[in-house]
């Protein structure tokens, strides 16, 4: 786009976008049921069920749990010092918009070809891999939305909203599970009776 910062490649242009998908990436269960939300409403290839369980059952998502905690507009982070390391070695940069000293500013992220280049080797490494399936779900699930709906999907969730300010949003796998389960039934069931039909036809 005309005036965005030369040599960049990609961008996020609204950091509540930016904290919305971070969150999904650090609570592997809260993406998981999104998945669910998505394939219950038809918008979906049940075969992200699968995907959805492996995220509550694997131990790699576990691992990299690393919750948020919840402020006045949601789960929130300062991004400025993971940011700063970002732009020292060139790999992204932010640009703040708006007039100083008014409340009304807006901070736009910006991928520079070289950290492209970065998240292209860091998708063969067999350790960091993950991270780059696990940012195409959350692209997957936050789709063309913008930060307000993304947090206000993310509002719905009772143990999300229900968070003290200042406190880490905690887990929902339990909930999740039964969700899965409940509409992994259903699709199999649903499945079965089909077949069974068409062998009728046949």
């Amino acid at each position: 786009m005309d005036g965005d910062p030369p040599g960049t490649v990609k961008s996020v242009r609204s950091e509540l976008r930016l904290q919305a998908m971070d969150f999904w990436l650090r609570n592997p269960d809260y993406l998981a049921d999104e998945l669910v939300s998505m394939v219950e409403a038809g918008a979906a290839d049940p075969g992200l069920l699968i995907t959805a369980q492996s995220l509550l059952d694997d131990p790699e998502p576990d691992l990299r749990w690393y919750p948020m905690p919840r402020w006045f507009f949601g789960a929130y982070e300062q991004l400025d010092d993971a940011f700063s390391l970002l732009e020292t070695y060139g790999l992204a940069t932010l640009r703040r918009t708006g007039q100083p000293g008014k409340k009304s500013k807006r901070n736009q992220f910006f991928l520079t070809q070289a950290g492209a280049t970065a998240v292209a080797e860091l998708a063969t490494d067999p350790t960091l891999g993950w991270y780059t399936e696990q940012v195409k779900l959350v692209a997957l699930v936050a789709g063309d939305d913008g930060g307000q709906a993304l947090k206000d999907r993310q509002y719905r969730q009772a143990t999300y909203a229900g968070t003290e300010l200042g406190v880490d949003i905690a887990p929902i796998a339990p909930r999740v599970r039964e969700r899965l389960d409940g509409l992994s039934t259903a699709v199999t069931g649903s499945a079965a009776e089909d077949g069974g039909q068409e062998g009728i036809q046949a």
